[in-house]
């Protein structure tokens, strides 16, 4: 068949470079080169005699005829990879390819184990796993499944099976504490060496504490120090740089070694909901659901360090 009689000539290379950014990068996802994804892209835009993508040295970017083609194609592929899970879907046979995103350190400790039990289980099972706290759109992106810690917003187009909570402590170093001494008040917080995680944008930088009368308040803080992974603000944190406000699975250890100490006891208990997330579609992979079931069962752990 000729690349103008087949109309999904060129589209799994548009797809890509959108998703990834480059031609070089959707290159290395497609087992091409980059140069091949370029042209394949243009002679796409020749077919449809309009351009797509505005390209530059640095990076590319939709026109208005590349969102709506790009978009539109998005939900045609998802329907097609869909229909050939529902076909093999009942043999049960578990493999191909999960693209999952996890927020790092809960992804390393809580996450990895599990993946690394199914893809051992299943060994046509293969895994692309993103360790990041950025917010990303999962149909674009092409990813199946996320785990979010947070509220979750109101998205019609995505799926969340609720794993559990975790709980929020306000600890710091002996070391920090001998300097500065322990805050005696919430409004002291302000005033502080605070570290924080990645802060989003346009949102005031708060913590969540638990009032005596159950009630959650958010708290407006000093934030001196800014890490994007939870192992690093333990780091930090353990090293004296300042108060943080941390889960229990992460600092559980610690804690109990005393080197850190909890501070503001009488505002700790805030608790956040962790999800696993994915798009939400007529058929779902035989690989996602045996993911989500076994994150559940996992949580379900009287061990695991969050809670149902």
């Amino acid at each position: 068949m000729r690349d103008a009689d087949d109309p999904f000539s060129g589209v799994r290379e548009f797809v890509e470079a959108v998703r990834t950014g480059s031609f070089t990068a959707a290159g290395l996802v497609l087992g091409l080169t980059g140069s091949a994804v370029g042209k394949s892209v243009s002679r796409l835009e020749a077919r449809l005699g309009t351009q797509l993508l505005h390209r530059t040295t640095r990076r590319l970017s939709l026109t208005a005829e590349g969102q709506r083609y790009f978009d539109g194609w998005v939900a045609i592929l998802s329907d097609v990879a869909g229909l050939e899970n529902s076909v093999t879907e009942g043999s049960g046979k578990i493999s191909g390819r999960l693209n999952i995103h996890l927020p790092a350190a809960f992804g390393r400790r809580h996450v990895m184990p599990v993946l690394m039990q199914l893809a051992q289980a299943h060994p046509a099972l293969d895994l692309a796993v993103s360790f990041t706290e950025r917010r990303i759109n999962l149909i674009d992106a092409g990813v199946d499944l996320v785990v979010r810690i947070g509220a979750l917003s109101d998205d019609a187009d995505l799926v969340a099976r609720r794993l559990g909570r975790q709980r929020l402590v306000i600890c710091a170093s002996p070391a920090y504490l001998a300097r500065h001494g322990a805050p005696q008040t919430a409004a002291e917080l302000t005033e502080r060496d605070c570290i924080i995680g990645t802060r989003r944008e346009a949102v005031p930088v708060s913590w969540l504490l638990r009032q005596p009368d159950g009630t959650l308040t958010a708290q407006l803080i000093r934030a001196r120090h800014e890490f994007s992974d939870g192992d690093a603000m333990l780091e930090a944190t353990l090293a004296g740089a300042g108060l943080s406000q941390l889960p229990t699975w992460l600092v559980s250890s610690a804690l109990s070694t005393g080197a850190l100490v909890p501070v503001l006891e009488t505002f700790s208990g805030a608790e956040m909901p962790i999800h696993a997330v994915w798009p939400r579609s007529r058929y779902l992979k035989p690989a996602q659901r045996a993911l989500i079931d076994a994150l559940v069962a996992d949580a379900a752990r009287t061990d695991a360090g969050y809670w149902l």
